[in-house]
């Protein structure tokens, strides 16, 4: 077991309860109670694909915290080789958010910052995240992010790459940027941003790896070579199915390496 997943999360019921989640459920056909995995599932899941780590993912949107912090840290205490967390915190309250990223990059455990531009309703140039990316370089953490069209009937604006994201990388030259769900439609974005920064990666969460756009399969074996990670976005989907792919698209075995868990070791100190 060799591979990371560096997209997953363990959802509440008061996520599972979000009126925007019911579009994610009828895409991939889960009934509302398979989005609500016990740690045990979870587990369960990871060892029949070869998953050996997920980082599991807080969630806080405007409507308070959808999986806290808190929760995250007991979801790893419940399997502490298994797991690693990526904190959210509170645009609205700046200074909380950043004594809380102070706070909690102590905790080795915790890897990096997660925000979803979607749910805030706010592309990542707004004023509001800027407390936050100063944090993370402070805190030598990643930021992690959503890019692309938007499953959730939420608009889709916010995950544009030009020029919303590449304001964050041309201000915060030394924040590492990891851009999750692939970044379709805008792949030609996707791929001038790796082009011209150094810090900014992608994970392929939230698509079975069978049904990556054939230009995004090009930029993972030519200039995305050490760039691109392997994610899920469990419970959407689960491991053995986003793998279910991974011969089809004929990786070199040092793109695959690297796609599988050297590039996610490296960015995120694993």
């Amino acid at each position: 077991m060799n591979t990371i997943d560096v997209w997953a999360q363990i959802t509440t019921e008061r996520m599972a309860r979000e009126p925007w989640l019911k579009t994610l459920l009828r895409w991939t056909g889960n009934a509302g109670d398979a989005f609500l995995p016990t740690v045990e599932k979870t587990l369960a899941a990871m060892d029949k694909a070869g998953v050996e780590v997920s980082l599991l993912s807080a969630w806080h949107g405007p409507q308070g915290a959808l999986i806290s912090n808190e929760e995250v840290s007991a979801q790893i205490d419940a399997a502490p080789d298994r797991f690693r967390g990526l904190m959210s915190v509170d645009l609205s309250k700046p200074m909380e958010a950043v004594r809380e990223i102070r706070a909690l990059s102590k905790d080795k455990r915790f890897v990096g910052v997660r925000l979803v531009p979607w749910l805030w309703d706010l592309p990542p140039n707004d004023r509001r995240y800027y407390p936050v990316y100063a944090a993370c370089v402070d805190a030598g953490l990643p930021f992690c992010t959503q890019i692309g069209h938007t499953g959730p009937l939420m608009r889709s604006e916010t995950g544009r790459l030009i020029p919303y994201l590449e304001e964050v990388l041309l201000d915060f030259p030394e924040l590492v940027v990891v851009g999750g769900h692939v970044g379709f439609p805008w792949i030609n974005e996707l791929v001038s941003l790796a082009i011209k920064f150094p810090n900014f990666y992608v994970d392929t969460s939230a698509y079975a790896l069978h049904r990556l756009p054939p230009d995004f399969v090009g930029f993972m074996k030519g200039l995305g070579r050490g760039r691109v990670m392997f994610g899920t976005n469990w419970p959407m989907l689960s491991p053995s199915l986003c793998l279910k792919g991974l011969e089809g698209l004929t990786l070199p075995e040092d793109v695959q390496q690297n796609f599988l868990s050297g590039t996610a070791q490296k960015i995120f100190k694993l």
